[in-house]
């Protein structure tokens, strides 16, 4: 039987080391996606999941089991994202490697066997525009409606990472919805 999340983290915190390889193999590409899904690159989402991770690790001792993993864990990549958004906010760059003009990643999916080359082509395109659609979001709802749609979390644990009310989540995705709608039509 597979320890939960929370036992790993017990046992994280009394020194078992490789009680964080299972936690980063279970939760690794969910952060990394979620970090993805917030910077929209993905070099930058991979180096922020790792260093969430480190932070875990380093928070370790002071870990209550009384709550969620989940939440625990996507408040550290929040957290690290917002960090990051601010920084990048104050050293603006332009990488001199760039490929793609308009700064959106080419489609990581792989193509879906039964669709027509046609087909591929419509899907990647609604890929790319849902993307860069959820990018022009604001801050405070592009993170609640990425938590809320990708990673299924509950209001009260988007309240609980965002520190506000499950009220304001609501509202959050309601107007994040309301905004990729007119973006999209």
């Amino acid at each position: 039987m597979e320890a939960s999340d929370s036992e790993l983290m017990v046992r994280l915190a009394g020194d078992d080391d490789l009680a964080l390889n299972t936690l980063m193999d279970r939760w690794a590409s969910r952060v990394t996606s979620f970090l993805y899904k917030m910077t929209g690159q993905r070099d930058t989402a991979v180096d922020l999941a790792q260093e969430t991770f480190v932070k875990l690790y380093g928070a370790r001792k002071r870990y209550k089991s009384g709550g969620t993993f989940s939440t625990y864990l996507f408040t550290i990549a929040a957290n690290l994202a917002r960090n990051h958004a601010r920084w990048r906010a104050r050293h603006p760059t332009v990488s001199l490697d760039a490929t793609n003009d308009d700064g959106l990643p080419m489609v990581a999916e792989a193509a879906d066997p039964h669709e027509t080359p046609g087909e591929a082509v419509e899907t990647s395109e609604k890929f790319r525009a849902v993307h860069a659609a959820l990018l022009e979001l604001p801050h405070d709802l592009r993170e609640a409606m990425t938590l809320f749609v990708y990673e299924g979390m509950s209001y009260a644990d988007i309240a609980s990472l965002t520190r506000c009310s499950a009220k304001a989540v609501e509202t959050r995705i309601y107007r994040a919805r309301q905004i990729l709608k007119a973006q999209l039509k």
